[in-house]
């Protein structure tokens, strides 16, 4: 099995009918929550299930989202905190090559362009302002590295690595 990825997390029961606000945690929430989407759901309990969307749309900030799985308030309230999570193997190649999964990200190196490394990609994290790579420099703690061009120049997912050229203090 391959590895799954967090696209949203079940915030609560939203009405009488089995609708659930959902916090969103992918870029392509129109894809991932397209009627007859089906994702896996990791209850509290750390059990998995299917569960398939019928229905979705925007509201405040969060998802409203009917599953086939889910006819009511009493059934929608065992999902409350679950995981929504989608295999990797299932997600299509991007189209765009300046555009990466999380998942491609997360383990790679992180070095200077001498090829000193400063540590490894921990998460990606998105900020108001933008996405930003949480690196772990082990003893060091753990730096934000905007994800930029002019900082993050070279992406080698093949080489596993990401390449930094930081400017003065942004390690220290």
């Amino acid at each position: 099995m391959s590895e799954l990825l967090l696209v949203g997390r079940v915030a609560k029961a939203h009405g009488i009918t089995g609708e659930l606000a959902v916090d969103i945690h992918t870029d392509s929430p129109e894809e991932r929550f397209a009627p007859g989407a089906v994702l896996s759901a990791r209850l509290r309990d750390r059990s998995v299930r299917p569960v398939t969307v019928t229905t979705a749309r925007p509201h405040s900030g969060r998802l409203l989202v009917r599953f086939a799985e889910v006819p009511d308030r009493t059934t929608a309230e065992t999902l409350r905190g679950a995981q929504l999570l989608v295999d990797a193997a299932d997600l299509p190649p991007s189209d765009d090559p300046d555009a990466y999964y999380d998942h491609e990200l997360e383990g790679l190196a992180a070095v200077l362009a001498d090829g000193t490394e400063v540590g490894r990609v921990k998460e990606v994290a998105r900020m108001p302002a933008g996405e930003l790579l949480v690196v772990d420099r082990g003893e060091g703690g753990e730096v934000l590295v905007p994800f930029v061009r002019e900082i993050v120049p070279t992406v080698d997912i093949a080489g596993g690595r990401v390449v930094l050229d930081p400017p003065e203090g942004l390690l220290s």
